[in-house]
């Protein structure tokens, strides 16, 4: 419990410190960049790597369409995240805006793909081909908003 005081007592401090309007704008400009190239990207590795897409004829991820809209938000959710993540991190983040970037997508990948990417690969029937697909391009999200963060929200 006390934890959780710990933790709400520190968000409202940041709340103070961080300009939360900047942060929703930055995160909803950054959704739509990852959007078009999630979209992009999708279009090219079925074109490139074919043989990972047709996995994804397993009824594990058959949803029947009623959640649809889940998946295609995707690319807001995280993007509100990482803007989030990036108000906080930003001033420990040295160096050119690539670098930046570099670094701000590891640190994304090693707090929350690795564990998840884990857990997925352990307990689902899905080959690490696809894991690793998932784990790269999570990564590359992150990359690419921190690059974006860097330059338009230093």
């Amino acid at each position: 419990m006390g934890l959780l005081v710990l933790v709400y007592q520190n968000f409202f401090k940041m709340k103070n410190q961080l300009n939360v309007s900047k942060i929703i704008v930055a995160g909803f400009v950054i959704g739509i960049v990852l959007s078009l190239m999630s979209y992009g990207g999708l279009y090219l590795s079925i074109q490139l790597i074919p043989e990972i897409f047709t996995q994804y004829n397993n009824p594990l991820f058959n949803s029947n369409g009623n959640r649809d809209a889940l998946f295609y938000s995707h690319a807001f959710v995280i993007s509100q995240a990482l803007s989030w993540s990036w108000a906080i991190l930003k001033s420990q983040l040295k160096g050119n805006i690539l670098i930046r970037g570099i670094s701000f997508g590891l640190i994304y990948a090693v707090i929350a793909l690795l564990p998840v990417m884990w857990i997925t690969f352990s307990s689902l029937d899905i080959s690490f081909e696809m894991v690793a697909s998932w784990f790269t391009y999570g990564f590359m999200q992150a990359v690419i908003a921190g690059v974006l963060f860097a330059k338009f929200y230093p």
